[in-house]
């Protein structure tokens, strides 16, 4: 079972390098078949098997001999062990899908974000869809609804700290993805993790923003993909930190 979770999460690593590359070029997903971005040469079906084909080619176009970027392996790569970490945490319940889910936008946030500092809305849309069927199909109608409400208060939450920051700053502080972000994690972690995922972004993404900030006088962060892995991180350790914070609230 694990190396055929393992495999899955390869394919489906694949398949979000052509959804998150071509919806940022408002490409088709299904049209035309998988090629080389240069010569536009057509992967044979052996061409295009996740991270074999990319090592059988040696890294490269077998038309034109052009350099294939190694995000394709490394995305691959990174969702098989997502996947699969997430089939062993949960087993197969309702956490494991709803930690897929979680997975893939933590994959598909990472290629658009990273890219182009975007997270799209088709991405967001279609895992809050998928999250309210899976807390429809295991909890049933006030689950999956209770989900959307904590989700409306952890987005008005970060909403309002965007408003401080763009007081503070005198600018844009946090993306409009980022915000909609929120929205999914507080269906997925309910109101107090839901904030507690925003705080431990911000220090996951702290020694990258200084950096940012001396080489760039910008200092422009794609905030998305740290605000995807702790949305993962939060999750997957959910009860671990959920009595911490109340042993912190009880001390206090």
């Amino acid at each position: 079972m694990s190396i055929f979770i393992f495999v899955f999460g390869l394919l489906m690593g694949s398949f979000y390098n052509v959804v998150g590359l071509r919806l940022l070029k408002n490409e088709s997903i299904v049209k035309p078949r998988s090629h080389c971005p240069k010569c536009k040469y057509q992967l044979k079906w052996y061409e295009n098997i996740p991270v074999f084909s990319f090592l059988f080619l040696k890294g490269k176009c077998k038309n034109c001999n052009i350099n294939i970027s190694f995000m394709y392996i490394s995305i691959e790569i990174l969702t098989g062990v997502l996947f699969l970490i997430s089939f062993h945490l949960f087993g197969i319940t309702e956490q494991f899908f709803i930690s897929l889910v979680i997975s893939s936008l933590v994959v598909l946030i990472f290629i658009t974000d990273s890219k182009e500092m975007i997270i799209l809305d088709e991405v967001l849309i279609t895992g809050g869809i998928l999250i309210f069927i899976i807390k429809l199909i295991y909890g049933g109608i006030i689950s999956a609804l209770s989900s959307i409400f904590y989700g409306f208060v952890v987005f008005l939450f970060v909403y309002g700290i965007m408003l401080f920051g763009n007081f503070i700053f005198k600018k844009e502080s946090m993306g409009g993805g980022d915000i909609k972000l929120s929205f999914i994690s507080g269906m997925i972690l309910g109101i107090p993790l839901g904030i507690f995922y925003l705080v431990l972004a911000s220090f996951l993404a702290f020694p990258y923003a200084v950096y940012i900030s001396f080489k760039n006088k910008e200092g422009i962060l794609p905030f998305g993909p740290f605000l995807a892995i702790s949305l993962f991180l939060t999750y997957a350790n959910y009860d671990f930190i959920l009595n911490i914070l109340k042993n912190l609230f009880l001390m206090n």
